[in-house]
């Protein structure tokens, strides 16, 4: 066994599968899977396993710079946008809000892997865009890319996620 890490097969194979730019979605119980998606169904019963349990590992166990979900959620459910930005405060990505049909109509089709949870959560659907570590790919000797540098930056000072609207 691997304390303090994931057990699970498919999500540990599939989170050391990801490469810069890729999608991992995490949903709610009711979300439309696409029957061709990976998907690793962790939904056991009603509330369990809950998304933000899965979405407070994924942020301990990969470099996410992007987190995609509903424009609905800071109104339709604020207490889900408040738990999400404290959960992903300080990781360097940025929210962007997409309206939630744009995001079942294009982003489940894109993902890479499809992580259902147990949640009955209104507008629980996250798409997570893996990063690399900003600090890892550069020395002294080379130009840093400026995006690093922000990303570094906003770790390392413990930001609040910038929130995007794509319309």
């Amino acid at each position: 066994m691997r304390p303090g890490k994931i057990l699970h097969p498919q999500v540990a194979s599939a989170l050391a599968s990801l490469g810069h730019g890729d999608i991992i979605l995490v949903t709610d119980a009711g979300a439309p899977i696409p029957a061709d998606a990976n998907r690793i169904d962790l939904a056991f019963y009603a509330g369990s396993v809950d998304i933000l349990e899965i979405l407070r590992v994924l942020r301990q166990e990969i470099f996410i710079e992007n987190v995609i979900f509903a424009d609905e959620v800071p109104a339709g459910n604020p207490h889900l946008f408040q738990w999400v930005s404290d959960i992903f405060t300080g990781s360097g990505a940025d929210f962007t809000l997409i309206p939630h049909q744009q995001l079942v109509s294009e982003l489940y089709h894109t993902a890479k892997v499809i992580i259902r949870s147990g949640s009955l959560m209104p507008w629980g659907n996250f798409a997570l865009v893996a990063s690399t570590d900003p600090d890892a790919w550069f020395d002294d000797s080379m130009k840093i890319l400026p995006e690093y540098v922000e990303r570094s930056h906003r770790i390392k000072t413990n930001a609040v996620p910038r929130v995007n609207k794509t319309h």
